[in-house]
């Protein structure tokens, strides 16, 4: 799963990309709070680890940005402050959770795994398209009534694809979801390869996944 974190403090946050590397998440990160944001709202994350103090805009901030926005990432404020008063500042301005500073890196993953969890987000494991379902905490999925088995690259981008339609995806935000090295999903055709394979999944499906020449792909039904 992706996860983004957004701490201005170097050393931070290469600890926090290293160690939930290892743990397998496929981590971005963000250096202040404006480039945050812009990553908020153009990917979609598991969870989002966010620093208070960042340059731009604070994490307070970006946070009740987002929720007035709509977005219903889950949010792990990250901070120094822990006078009660900042823990419920945080926790009304959208937080999901709140770790302060110096902290357990083992408790923080456990933190993040239990929002990944969270009954409140039940109805985004869920996903519909016509007659295309996925649940995208067990990885099951039907098409046209009938059992189909993914790959692991096939789900993801099939995750997208539900997600955002009949949007067009530009091929980045595909890279950026399902890659850990974006470079890797436009070598040797390789997006091209798992789309075509992905096509001939749906095959019986009233979804058709289309090219945008130049600009990325679509799921459109009848």
């Amino acid at each position: 799963m992706r996860v983004l974190v957004a701490e201005d403090d170097p050393g931070l946050r290469r600890i926090l990309q290293e160690g939930l590397t290892e743990e397998g998440f496929v981590v971005d990160v963000a250096r202040d709070g404006a480039v945050a944001q812009t990553l908020l709202r153009h990917n979609e994350y598991a969870v989002a680890i966010i620093d208070w103090r960042m340059p731009d805009i604070s994490g307070l901030e970006l946070i009740e940005v987002m929720r007035t926005e709509g977005n219903t990432t889950p949010f792990l404020m990250l901070t120094a402050r822990d006078a009660t008063e900042d823990r419920v500042a945080g926790l009304n301005a959208g937080a999901d959770d709140y770790v302060t500073k110096p902290f357990s890196f083992d408790e923080l993953v456990a933190r993040v795994r239990a929002l990944q969890r969270r009954p409140a987000l039940a109805h985004q494991n869920v996903l519909h398209c016509a007659d295309v379902t996925m649940n995208i905490e067990t990885h099951d999925a039907t098409v046209a009534g009938e059992p189909v088995t993914f790959t692991v690259t096939e789900f993801q981008l099939l995750e997208v694809l539900v997600r955002r339609s009949p949007a067009t995806v530009p091929r980045s935000v595909f890279a950026s979801h399902v890659w850990e090295e974006q470079a890797d999903a436009f070598s040797s055709n390789t997006m091209e390869v798992h789309m075509a394979r992905l096509r001939a999944k749906l095959a019986k499906s009233a979804c058709k996944i289309e090219t945008v020449r130049g600009v990325g792909y679509r799921l459109v039904t009848p």
